[in-house]
């Protein structure tokens, strides 16, 4: 069986409105990051991927198997949706004993590996803890034991740190970078730091289209040389945000450190002004400036 994903031509409509717009893809084992803002498309790929949607047109192969193989795919697949809920008045073990048997997992088979889960996610200790009574980090721990109760080979997990505090956040990431080493994950989101974090392989999606498919280092050296810094005053500052693309300001008494691109390569620049290395976040914003050809994005 294969250990990766392929996506040829595919789209998805939702009567007129095109939501996937002949998307070509390859996932491989590991970490993948897909990255986009909210609305891009990323939650119908996802759905898409995991036999929740079908879609209009194309191709899609999920570990060898063809995506008209739901029954299949569905065997091998685990999912966190965005909105991950349970029934609130069952405790933890008994809510993933519930999904256990929805899954067809044996009684033998359930009492050897939801402790083993558990206890991975470090839940150990709230076998009785009701769901409506757990953090919003809890719910995602738990969220994952649930998807990954059956051994899948692939987990697709989208926005899974959204409204997470920046503890529950660095935890939850770690959690999905010890799953990818035995399968393929794909990490859905709009938190440019939560890929920057985990992945090395990722595609950024806009409007329903692939606008970037590769590794982080190449996704940097796309604004290189265009990542700049200087120190400002407060008067200063109106005329910096009209000319160039302000991405961070830190405001100090009346001077301001700005972080900003410039518009074009061969921009101006005002004394002061330093080059700085380039982080995803900037790569991602000059992208995003550059295929839209506005600063909206800003």
């Amino acid at each position: 069986m294969g250990t990766e994903i392929w996506l040829e031509d595919v789209n998805k409509f939702y009567g007129s409105k095109q939501a996937l717009k002949d998307i070509d893809l390859t996932i491989p084992q590991g970490m993948f990051g897909l990255l986009g803002r909210n609305g891009a498309g990323k939650t119908t790929l996802m759905k898409v991927l995991a036999t929740l949607l079908p879609a209009s047109s194309g191709e899609i192969d999920v570990c060898g198997v063809p995506i008209g193989n739901a029954g299949k795919i569905r065997e091998m697949t685990g999912y966190l949706p965005q909105d991950f809920s349970m029934y609130g008045n069952m405790g933890v073990y008994e809510a993933m004993d519930y999904l256990g048997v929805l899954s067809g997992l044996s009684k033998e088979v359930r009492k050897k590996r939801i402790p083993e889960l558990l206890e991975r996610v470090n839940l150990q200790n709230n076998y009785r803890t009701k769901v409506k009574a757990m953090s919003g980090g809890m719910r995602r721990r738990l969220g994952i034991a649930q998807a990954i109760l059956h051994d899948p080979k692939v987990l697709i997990v989208d926005e899974p740190t959204a409204g997470l505090d920046p503890e529950e956040r660095v935890r939850f990431r770690n959690l999905l970078c010890e799953m990818a080493e035995e399968r393929i994950v794909i990490l859905s989101t709009h938190i440019v730091g939560d890929i920057e974090a985990t992945c090395e392989n990722i595609a950024i999606m806009d409007a329903g289209e692939i606008i970037y498919k590769g590794t982080v280092s190449e996704l940097l050296s796309i604004a290189d040389g265009n990542v700049y810094t200087a120190d400002i005053s407060r008067m200063e500052l109106e005329k910096v945000k009209q000319e160039y693309l302000v991405t961070g300001m830190l405001t100090q008494g009346n001077h301001v450190t700005v972080r900003f691109l410039l518009r074009n390569p061969v921009q101006n620049l005002f004394e002061g002004a330093k080059e700085c290395e380039v982080n995803v976040e900037d790569a991602y914003m000059y992208l995003m400036y550059r295929e839209r050809g506005d600063a909206s994005c800003f």
